[in-house]
């Protein structure tokens, strides 16, 4: 099993932009890597967390499961409108 590649902390804008999603209630049209694969997904943000030396998104994804994501495999994001 590899270990997972060192944490690389995103923008202090993108996690402000993170933070308005979450206190807002806003849903996200997200694009993130996971395993080499990229994966696009609407998912509602719920929190940010520090764990282990990384930062996570906590977030419920359309089949209402709870999940965390790293940040530095978050690609890119934006607000769905509505």
């Amino acid at each position: 099993m590899n270990p997972a590649p060192p944490y690389t902390p995103i923008a202090c804008e993108r996690y402000s932009e993170l933070e308005l999603a979450i206190l807002r209630g806003q849903f996200l049209r997200t694009h993130w890597r996971r395993a080499q694969m990229d994966r696009i997904a609407v998912v509602r943000p719920l929190d940010l967390r520090t764990r282990r030396g990384a930062e996570f998104l906590i977030l419920r994804d359309t089949e209402g499961r709870r999940q965390w994501w790293r940040l530095d495999r978050l690609i890119s994001f934006e607000p769905v409108p509505g």
